[in-house]
């Protein structure tokens, strides 16, 4: 048993939860210490079942987002290895899963065989990520850059332009001009409508 992959897995989805149960079994080198629906459940997880890798959802029960949740592992649990997952088309897990030390990001809708070789991969000291999707913007415009997608991001959480100044340490004109850039590249008028846009087409979750 000790040669087993101790595995955790964080999803809210039981049915998702039960595939992957039946799956990392130790016919294929795996133990599940651990399966829960709710993000705030894995740290404390962490430290009475210590496992080698989590599989962790971006959207679970509770108030704990699996990226918050993967924040504090990554802080407090260096040597475990975080698998995070999202089912949704939002574009920002992908770069905030990165960005917080998270090891991979894997989109449901992948293959179980996928899932095996990005954890092979992890547990070999790699860091797997897929390209990250974008917002489609009418043709000839280029793609928002990394400080727009922040500006972006807080925007949809309803921050005014002071709140994303202190919060990016820059200042509000420079904030003003990102968004103005990203005015330009989508056609919209106001800067409500372009929120209004990335949110209901589910490319931003404000609350995550």
């Amino acid at each position: 048993m000790s040669d087993l992959v101790k595995i955790l897995i964080v999803d809210d989805h039981e049915s998702l939860r039960d595939l992957f149960e039946k799956e990392f079994v130790p016919e294929n080198g795996f133990e599940v210490v651990g399966s829960v629906p709710a993000a705030a459940l894995s740290p404390d997880l962490c430290r009475s079942k210590a496992p080698d890798i989590i599989i962790m959802d971006v959207c679970t029960e509770g108030e704990i987002s699996g990226l918050e949740a993967t924040k504090q592992i990554i802080e407090n649990y260096p040597e475990i290895k975080v698998i995070v997952t999202s089912g949704f088309d939002e574009i920002t897990y992908l770069p905030r899963a990165r960005e917080i030390g998270a090891h991979a990001f894997v989109h449901k809708s992948s293959s179980l065989d996928h899932f095996h070789q990005t954890i092979r991969r992890v547990l070999k000291g790699e860091y797997v990520f897929p390209e990250p999707k974008t917002i489609p913007l009418p043709q000839g415009s280029k793609l928002f850059s990394e400080r727009e997608m922040e500006v972006l991001l807080l925007l949809c959480k309803q921050a005014g332009n002071r709140e994303i100044a202190d919060a990016l340490h820059i200042s509000t004109n420079t904030v003003r001009r990102h968004i103005e850039n990203m005015r330009q590249k989508t056609g919209f008028a106001t800067t409500t409508e372009l929120v209004v846009f990335v949110i209901s087409n589910g490319w931003i979750n404000p609350n995550v």
